[in-house]
């Protein structure tokens, strides 16, 4: 009996261990899922504007059927259309009834005939400030009653040809204009402004017949251009003749003496010294506005008693005789009051001077108001 029972326990003690076996080998479970590769996705990249050039602005909804939905037409101003700072790259179809369009402040970068088909009584065009390269000249025969044309800061390399005769003013300033087409402008005999600011015009753009017939020109603007001479066959009525900012080294002798008018005339930031500058050539009745600032003269140079403003300032100036430079002698002036000069502003800061003004300058130029030395 007592045998039955031993074994009886040893069989227990058995099964027991061996389930304790059985939880020691059991495997654990994975605490993290096994890495799989994965095939590489390719991303195509987001769709980028073409250029930058924002999106056109469009106008509110207009009463005139004709206006273009980028413009503005305000029954306060029925001949104008107004289409500045809208994006725009193309002129859209002008109306009939426009006689003033306002295409300033967009992206154009030619101008057609094709927009203009039924807008012939067009007096005014504001293209300032546009991407214009090309203008057709075929434009110019839809609009034969033309008299403004305004495209400064754009990028024309030649003055347009085919410009009506009508044409009053042309302002091409701030272009990349380095040619004059020949008979470019031919039959203008009513431009009074011809404005060709801060271009790339030389001495061989400008020829002798370059301006011939402007017959009615009163401004020529050529400042800021790469000219080493005075421009040649410039018309004899002119008033204002503006020359800063080129590399003018010398002026012939007897430039001025066919102008009737000439007022103004600005020399500033040229190339200027007493040699290529002779002693009396601004020695002329109608001059009132001399401008000679940075160049590199060393004396004052003579003048009329009918000038009014002077400016020397930026030179090489080291004496002011007051005697030499003056216009008409002392005892003159003292007989007839009419005599005494004009001169009411005289500009000398930045030569070699130091105060005081010599008294013979103060006495011939008694109508002085304003002297910068």
């Amino acid at each position: 009996m007592r045998a039955v029972s031993g074994l009886f326990c040893a069989l227990t003690l058995l099964l027991l261990m061996g389930a304790v076996l059985t939880q020691s080998v059991r495997p654990k479970k994975p605490t993290r899922r096994p890495f799989i590769p994965r095939e590489p996705v390719v991303t195509q990249p987001e769709p980028k504007e073409p250029t930058d050039i924002p999106p056109v602005i469009l106008g509110p909804p207009s009463m005139y059927p004709d206006c273009p939905r980028e413009c503005l037409c305000s029954p306060s101003y029925p001949n104008s259309l107004n289409c500045e700072n809208r994006n725009i790259r193309a002129i859209p179809a002008i109306p009939p009834r426009a006689y003033y369009l306002y295409l300033q402040n967009n992206y154009i970068t030619e101008v057609t005939a094709e927009p203009f088909l039924n807008a012939t009584d067009v007096r005014w065009i504001n293209l300032s400030n546009n991407r214009i390269q090309r203008i057709d000249k075929q434009v110019f025969q839809k609009i034969p009653a033309l008299l403004y044309l305004y495209v400064q800061r754009n990028q024309l390399k030649e003055v347009p040809s085919g410009l009506p005769a009508s044409l009053e003013q042309l302002r091409l300033g701030s272009n990349r204009i380095s040619k004059i087409p020949a008979g470019a402008l031919s039959k203008m005999g009513n431009l009074t402004l011809l404005d060709l600011y801060h271009n790339q015009l030389s001495d061989s753009d400008l020829g002798s017949n370059t301006f011939k017939d402007l017959s009615s020109l009163m401004q020529l603007n050529l400042a800021h251009n790469v000219l080493k001479k005075m421009p040649a066959g410039v018309p004899n009525g002119l008033i204002q003749l503006f020359l800063d900012k080129n590399r003018i080294d010398d002026i012939p002798k007897d430039y001025f003496q066919s102008f009737d008018h000439l007022a103004f005339v600005r020399l500033n930031y040229n190339q200027l010294s007493d040699k290529g500058v002779p002693k009396a050539v601004f020695n002329i009745s109608t001059l009132l506005d001399l401008q000679l600032a940075h160049n590199q003269l060393a004396s004052i140079p003579l003048f009329n008693s009918h000038l009014e403003h002077l400016h020397l300032n930026h030179n090489s100036i080291n004496n002011i005789n007051g005697t030499l430079i003056c216009p008409q002698n002392l005892q003159a002036q003292w007989s007839d009051p009419e005599l005494v000069p004009k001169l009411r502003y005289l500009r000398l800061d930045g030569n070699h001077l130091s105060p005081p003004i010599p008294m013979d300058v103060i006495m011939c130029f008694r109508h002085l108001h304003s002297i910068v030395i």
